[in-house]
């Protein structure tokens, strides 16, 4: 199976190196890529088994382009039917046909790394080394895993770090960064997983800065703070959004100029990933947050 290697854009340090070593981009819209999470009403996925009229992954690169003039992808974990080798490869050949690249897969799973219960802790690793894999198969050079709340447990980050400390050295020996999000507001806090990856010290676990999920907890001193904090830690991959709405409904904007200056002083070169989750067409709202992110960082 082909690894990150062999796309020219993803051109990494040798396997068992001390650190991932990206070349990435200089010119701004080469730094951008498009979520396929935003059009999960489009994608077909793990909950439609015979797809429908819905856009395959492997196809999702040649439709972006089409759309946005945009090849760079970060597909969704629930967008993969299987980790079956033929159709993870299926997904690598429909990306480099296209001229495309995968800077990254947002890997989604239900097990808490910092749980009591070692049971699920040992669940959680086994679900993100599997997605590992899957990131070699299909030419990604990193994955996002997720944080899941727990239920035995309050978050705590010594367990989560020995969780995460072995998905990491096994990633890095596969070549493959590993990173974590602002999302979940109670397990996945930004400063929290700031703690994380300090006790896990590790070259290759790294942040993923989301604009705007912090700003739902309503303490946007906090959030942005938090943000800032993430990009201390971030390096190949960072999700921009215009928008969040909570579980009210209530919206939250994000501050982009405020933002985006964090990114420029933290000396940031990764990608910026096109997320839209707001009410509303995601094919115009991507489209905007695509020239809102030309603005700041041309």
């Amino acid at each position: 199976m082909a690894g990150a290697a062999f796309l020219p854009s993803m051109v990494t340090a040798a396997s068992n190196s001390a650190q991932p070593a990206m070349h990435f981009p200089g010119q701004p819209r080469e730094r951008i890529a498009i979520a396929s999470y935003p059009f999960r009403e489009y994608v077909a996925g793990q909950k439609d088994p015979l797809g429908g009229h819905k856009l395959e992954l492997k196809d999702f690169s040649a439709h972006v382009a089409e759309k946005f003039n945009i090849r760079k992808i970060e597909p969704w974990s629930e967008h993969f039917r299987s980790l079956d080798h033929n159709y993870l490869d299926q997904i690598r050949v429909g990306v480099e046909t296209a001229g495309g690249t995968i800077v990254n897969i947002a890997v989604d799973g239900e097990h808490s790394p910092y749980a009591a219960d070692k049971a699920e802790r040992e669940k959680s690793v086994a679900f993100s080394k599997q997605w590992v894999d899957a990131a070699v198969a299909i030419g990604s050079p990193s994955i996002r895993s997720n944080i899941p709340k727990a239920a035995d447990s309050e978050p705590d980050a010594q367990r989560a770090a020995d969780s995460l400390s072995q998905v990491v050295e096994y990633a890095a020996r596969k070549n493959i960064v590993v990173n974590m999000e602002n999302d979940n507001p109670i397990s996945e806090d930004p400063f929290f997983i700031a703690q994380v990856i300090e006790k896990v010290n590790n070259p290759w676990l790294h942040a993923l800065p989301d604009f705007a999920n912090s700003l739902v907890t309503g303490r946007e001193d906090h959030a942005y703070q938090g943000v800032q904090a993430m990009f201390a830690h971030a390096y190949n991959i960072s999700h921009v959004k215009a928008l969040e709405t909570n579980e009210q409904g209530k919206e939250f904007r994000v501050d982009m100029a405020k933002t985006f200056n964090m990114m420029r002083s933290a000396h940031y070169k990764g990608y910026c990933s096109m997320e839209f989750d707001s009410p509303g067409d995601p094919y115009k709202g991507t489209s905007e947050l695509i020239q809102t992110t030309l603005k700041y960082l041309s």
